[in-house]
């Protein structure tokens, strides 16, 4: 009938009462689909949970970075610090955030493993420095029974 709203396709379902027929599925004029979306912004926004086999992302750029030498492992304590003014992990989002706008999966995936991959080199350092203790312990332990002897 000319409206805007009419360009495209719609799929409605109509369950035979006095209730009208529900749009389910539009295909707008510019490509769009939505699915329980009239006015869908996306090339396929959907009103509801998505279950599927598998989801691929194409993705630029991934976090292995952090195993170069010039990457800049932030210290523990400017973790720590992070976390106590922010109440987030650094380049994560806030609850907030999330909540107003949403997430990238591909983009979050990308940040959650920068923090495995930050996490794992923590582990490789603490395991070295626990090394060290053993060993110090060690060799203290050889000195006190050498004096408790004399």
């Amino acid at each position: 009938h000319g409206s805007t709203y009419n360009k495209g396709i719609s799929f409605l379902t109509w369950d035979g009462s006095g209730i009208p027929a529900q749009s389910r599925m539009r295909i707008a004029p510019n490509g769009n689909i939505g699915i329980g979306i009239a006015h869908p912004a996306n090339k396929l926004d959907v009103n509801g949970t998505i279950h599927s086999k598998e989801v691929k992302v194409d993705m630029n750029g991934w976090s292995d970075f952090v195993f170069k030498k010039e990457y800049n492992l932030p210290t523990l304590e400017e973790v720590e610090k992070h976390i106590a003014k922010k109440g987030h992990l650094e380049n994560i989002p806030s609850e907030k955030e999330v909540s107003e706008n949403g997430i990238s999966l591909g983009e979050m995936n990308a940040k959650l493993l920068q923090k495995i991959e930050e996490l794992t080199l923590y582990l490789i350092e603490m395991k070295k420095e626990n090394e060290s203790l053993k060993s110090n312990q060690v060799l203290l332990e050889k000195r006190i029974e050498k004096v408790e002897i004399r």
